[in-house]
């Protein structure tokens, strides 16, 4: 009897001792990611297997589908924007080296087809480099407790009910620069960065600075030790992440960031394949050489590719110019401009 008292009254010191207040009134309101799922049929309860045990599932564990879907569309979307055609003026704004188009079209053994899809590969690939920085930093908007400001800081996390740092501090607040890879910052932007962090640490006593690197040297939450005029400097509270363990820090699992790469590819090829989605455009800077070709038809094939490639560079240099000035009037001033609209006149009147 006297047992059964003391195991009423320890189970009522338990539930006072619960740190949340329990309210069972129905709120319709989207779930945060964090939020934890509850699942019960008869006499079990759903639980999630990790590495040391169980532990109850969150929202994110199973969705969060609809904004994931949505951060990817949004991302695809910004690689459409730069999807447009390239034509023989697009190709060469980013001037072209022709003597150096012509050794990799050698030496890596391609055709004029290869080698010319292959720049322009590389000049789309260039500018979506942001687009990628882009999903790294806007998907924090959709976790509990993040902003994504529009300047300042890449990403700002709070958390009232403090977050744990590795050296046994408790912040409320974490501030947030962010890079896609660890080598793409040199000396002086560290130390801008540095001193950036170290300013908002003096103004905020109660946060921490990240340096969160989507591509880091290695799994690690460290402090981030970088020189300022020639000194080697370091805080506690001032550390370099990296991705998945900043995503540790935000959901309180260590596999978050993994669980997304898993979700990934299907996710992007189901977002391109839908109605609607990204159109690969037709190129016609290779038909578009292949016309300047033609007005030297008195040279091999190759040959006569490479002049169209060594116009784009060296138009109005000696010796270079005097077939297309037969083709197109005397005078190197303007070549290329008459270049570009030589082709479109020709492809126009004869449609390949």
């Amino acid at each position: 009897m006297k047992d059964s008292r003391y195991a009423k009254r320890r189970i009522h010191e338990m539930i006072q001792e619960i740190p949340y207040k329990y309210d069972p009134a129905y709120k319709d309101r989207k779930p945060e990611l964090t939020d934890y799922m509850l699942h019960y049929e008869y006499n079990k309860v759903m639980l999630l297997k990790e590495k040391e045990g169980y532990r109850i599932p969150v929202f994110q564990d199973f969705l969060s589908e609809e904004d994931f879907r949505n951060h990817v569309r949004a991302t695809i979307m910004k690689y459409g924007e730069k999807l447009e055609s390239y034509d023989l003026k697009k190709f060469n704004s980013n001037l072209i080296d022709p003597i150096k188009l012509i050794f990799d079209k050698s030496v890596y053994r391609t055709s004029w087809e290869e080698i010319v899809n292959n720049e322009i590969f590389r000049q789309r690939d260039k500018s979506n480099n942001n687009d990628i920085g882009y999903f790294h930093q806007n998907i924090f908007a959709y976790f509990k407790g993040c902003e994504v400001p529009q300047e300042g800081w890449d990403v700002i996390y709070k958390n009232p009910d403090g977050i744990q740092m590795p050296d046994g501090d408790i912040v409320h607040t974490v501030y947030v620069e962010m890079k896609n890879k660890h080598n793409t910052m040199n000396s002086a932007s560290s130390a801008k960065t540095y001193i950036k962090m170290q300013g908002q640490i003096l103004e905020d006593d109660d946060c921490a600075c990240l340096l969160v690197e989507a591509i880091a040297k290695k799994s690690q939450n460290i402090k981030w030790t970088t020189k300022v005029d020639g000194k080697n400097v370091q805080h506690r509270l001032i550390r370099r992440v990296s991705m998945d363990q900043f995503y540790s820090i935000l959901t309180g699992d260590e596999n978050a960031f993994y669980k997304m790469c898993m979700a990934l590819p299907e996710v992007i090829n189901s977002v391109v394949n839908e109605e609607g989605g990204v159109t690969v455009p037709h190129d016609t800077v290779v038909d578009e050489l292949q016309k300047v070709a033609e007005v030297y038809d008195n040279q091999s094939e190759d040959l006569s590719m490479a002049m169209a490639v060594y116009m784009l560079g060296f138009n109005t240099y000696m010796g270079f110019g005097s077939k297309m000035e037969q083709q197109l009037g005397e005078g190197t001033e303007g070549m290329l401009k008459r270049i570009y609209e030589y082709v479109k006149q020709i492809g126009n009147s004869h449609p390949s």
